[in-house]
C-alpha cells in the first residue's frame, strides 16, 4: 500500500493532476507500480516530455513524492489513493478523479455522497439564509453537505450544516493554505466535524485557475449540486456544467428576477434544472435509496424544532424577514421593547434555530 500511495502522488505531481498525458501512461502499464519499473523504451508513443520519461525512470519522481509523504506525515494528514478502499466512490466515477486527495479531518465523511450547495460570494441576506436552511436540515437528517469554503454561499452552506451533521470543504490550494483567510476558522472547525480536502499539493497557493479544477471534485463527490445565488457568468455555474457532464441531478433556488445574483439559478431553471426551496425538494431530485432514506425522516422531531415560543417571542419573530437582516435600534423602534429585552429574547429564537446574527448587530428570521 505504502508503495502504491507512494507511485500514485508521484504520479500526480508530476503531471500536474490526472491530465491527458498522464492517463495515457496508465493505459499503457498494468499496475501503476509497474509505471516506475519501466525502460525509457516502454513510454515510446506516449507523447511524453524527455523531462517526464527521466522523472520516471531515474527514481526522481518517486523521491519527490517520498518528500511530500514525509510532510503530510507531520501535519497528520490522510492521503487517500485511487485505488483505496476509503476512496469516494462517487468521485472515482467521474472521467477525470484525482489520483490522490490530501484529507484533513475524517476521511469517513467522504463514504456517503454528498449534496453540493454552491453559490454566490456576496450574497444577499435572502441567498444566506436559503444556504443555511437547506444544509442545516440536510445536514439534519444525515446527508453531508459539500462546498468550496469559498466567502458567501459557500460558507453559509458549511456553517449551516455544521449546526447539524457534517460537511466537507474541498480547496483550490493545499491544505495548509487557508483561503479565504477569513475562513480559517471554519476551515479547522470543519476539519474537526467533518473533512476538509484537496487534490493540489501541500504548498500549493490559490491561484485563478485552480477553482475549475477544484469543482469537479465538488460536484463528483455529490448527487445533486444545489446553486442558491450566482451571476449568469460565474464559477457556480461552471460548477454546475461540470455536475452535468458527470450525470449529477443539478438544482436551483429561484431568486428575485430583478437581481443580477438570480440570474444564473433562475436561468438554469429555465434550461431543465430542478427548482427547489426546501430540503423535501432536494431529496426527491436524489436518485434510490437515498431519496427514500430522507423522505422517510419528513416527520422526524428535529432538535429544537419543537421547542415552543412565547407571545413576546412570536411578536419579535413577525417584525422579522427572511430576506433582509434588521439592526436592533430599528426592532426596538418597531416593537418597543427595551433593546436589552430584545437582546434576551433574540438570544433565545438563535437556540432555538429560528434567527441569526449577522455583523452590526442585526437579525434575520431563517426560513
Amino acid at each position: 500500500m505504502d508503495d502504491r500511495r507512494r507511485c500514485w502522488l508521484a504520479l500526480q505531481l508530476l503531471f500536474h493532476g490526472p491530465s491527458a498525458a498522464a492517463r495515457r501512461v496508465l493505459k499503457r502499464f498494468p499496475a501503476v507500480t509497474d509505471v516506475f519499473r519501466a525502460a525509457p523504451a516502454d513510454f515510446e508513443g506516449l507523447r511524453l516530455g524527455v523531462n517526464a520519461v527521466e522523472a520516471l525512470v531515474s527514481g526522481r519522481a518517486l523521491d519527490r513524492a517520498a518528500r511530500e509523504l514525509e510532510n503530510v506525515g507531520r501535519k497528520a494528514y490522510a492521503l487517500l489513493t485511487l485505488d483505496d478502499p476509503g476512496y469516494p466512490g462517487y468521485l472515482r466515477e467521474i472521467f477525470d478523479p484525482p489520483f490522490v486527495l490530501y484529507c484533513e479531518g475524517d476521511p469517513e465523511t467522504l463514504r456517503d455522497p454528498a449534496v453540493a450547495i454552491v453559490g454566490a460570494r456576496r450574497p444577499t441576506p435572502y441567498g444566506r439564509a436559503v444556504a443555511e436552511r437547506l444544509a442545516g436540515d440536510l445536514a439534519g437528517r444525515g446527508c453531508v453537505v459539500a462546498s468550496g469554503l469559498a466567502a458567501g454561499i459557500d460558507a453559509c452552506a458549511h456553517r449551516g450544516a455544521l449546526q447539524k451533521g457534517r460537511t466537507v470543504a474541498v480547496l483550490g490550494s493545499g491544505l495548509d493554505v487557508c483561503y479565504p483567510w477569513e475562513n480559517r476558522g471554519l476551515q479547522r472547525e470543519i476539519a474537526g466535524r467533518g473533512a476538509v480536502v484537496s487534490e493540489f499539493p501541500l504548498g500549493t497557493p490559490p491561484l485563478a485557475e485552480h477553482f475549475p479544477v477544484r469543482n469537479r471534485i465538488i460536484s463528483g463527490l455529490s448527487l445533486a449540486l444545489v446553486v442558491v445565488e450566482a451571476a449568469w457568468k460565474s464559477g457556480s455555474l461552471i460548477t454546475a456544467k461540470l455536475a452535468l457532464t458527470q450525470d449529477r441531478e443539478v438544482m436551483a433556488v429561484p431568486g428575485n428576477v430583478t437581481s443580477e445574483l438570480s440570474a444564473g439559478p433562475n436561468g438554469l431553471i429555465k434550461d431543465g434544472a430542478r427548482p427547489v426551496a426546501s430540503w423535501e425538494d432536494v431529496a426527491e431530485g436524489l436518485p434510490s435509496p437515498w431519496r427514500e432514506d430522507l423522505l422517510a425522516r419528513r416527520d422526524e422531531i428535529e432538535e429544537n424544532s419543537g421547542a415552543s415560543l412565547s407571545p413576546d417571542e412570536r411578536r419579535l419573530l413577525d417584525e422579522l424577514a427572511v430576506d433582509a437582516a434588521l439592526p436592533i435600534d430599528e426592532l426596538a423602534e418597531r416593537t418597543g421593547l427595551s433593546v436589552s429585552v430584545l437582546l434576551a429574547l433574540l438570544l433565545g429564537l438563535e437556540l432555538k434555530g429560528a434567527v441569526v446574527q449577522r455583523p452590526g448587530k442585526e437579525f434575520q428570521r431563517r426560513m
